[in-house]
């Protein structure tokens, strides 16, 4: 039993103690590829949340890491087969009374591990962060921590060479030969601003990839996948302490 997952903890060991900071994984439930499993996301959230929190909680950090939340925004997927989706409004509904319980609870700060591009929380905490406002409410990245290409040769941002790596260090066993992949070829829009990326429209995921990936993951490897596993874990649990160790009033110098 680690104490830190909440999954895994029992009434015995939280009965008297008050962790300072609660991450709350956040996945999706999509098609990745042809070579992926649909929970890849929910697969790494899972693991960088467990892995970061252990790495926190031995340096001091008073942390619980929250079970996943396996469905995340997917509105541009409405027609790929099974893609589960959650409103943005259904996801604000969720957030918010899960920040409730915490609030009442006496945990106050909260940081969000988000392992979905479709899942956007800024402007969710903006709002919650005027209904609770003795909340320290955090989101994250996990993905943009690091500088992939440091990591990897072929860049993307859904079932690309990172993603496909990382699996096949996490669970190889969920992932196939990378000859039955695609190539994750991505068409670009036709408008300029769009393709620049200082304007934004919704992708329609089926009018821009064959194989529902981006990106390339053709040259991924385990060893890859686990180096950059340690790396963006051992930023991600940095992320955990310094939260923890902040104090109210005092995050700006």
């Amino acid at each position: 039993m680690r104490p830190y997952i909440l999954k895994e903890a029992n009434w015995k060991s939280l009965k008297d103690h008050r962790f300072d900071l609660a991450v709350l994984p956040w996945g999706a439930t999509e098609a990745h590829n042809y070579h992926m499993p649909y929970g890849t996301d929910i697969y790494e959230a899972d693991a960088i949340g467990e892995e970061s929190g252990r790495k926190a909680w031995e340096k001091g950090a008073n942390a619980v890491i929250l079970p996943s939340i396996p469905f995340g925004v997917n509105t541009g997927q409405s027609d790929i087969y099974l893609d589960m989706n959650l409103n943005p409004s259904t996801q604000f509904a969720i957030l918010q009374d899960l920040i409730e319980v915490l609030d009442r609870q006496g945990v106050k700060k909260l940081l969000i591990l988000n392992s979905h591009g479709g899942n956007d929380f800024k402007t969710a905490l903006r709002e919650l962060g005027l209904k609770f406002p003795d909340m320290m409410l955090f989101t994250c990245n996990w993905f943009q921590a690091l500088d992939k290409t440091q990591y990897f040769d072929e860049q993307g941002d859904h079932a690309d060479e990172m993603e496909t790596a990382l699996i096949m260090h996490l669970h190889p066993e969920l992932v196939l030969p990378l000859e039955e992949a695609g190539d994750g070829n991505e068409k670009k829009s036709v408008i300029s601003g769009l393709r620049e990326r200082w304007a934004w429209a919704e992708r329609k995921w089926s009018e821009v990839t064959e194989d529902t990936g981006i990106g390339n993951p053709k040259k991924a490897s385990p060893e890859k996948g686990k180096r950059y596993f340690e790396d963006v874990t051992d930023k991600v649990a940095q992320l955990i302490l310094e939260i923890c160790e902040v104090k109210p009033g005092q995050m700006y110098k």
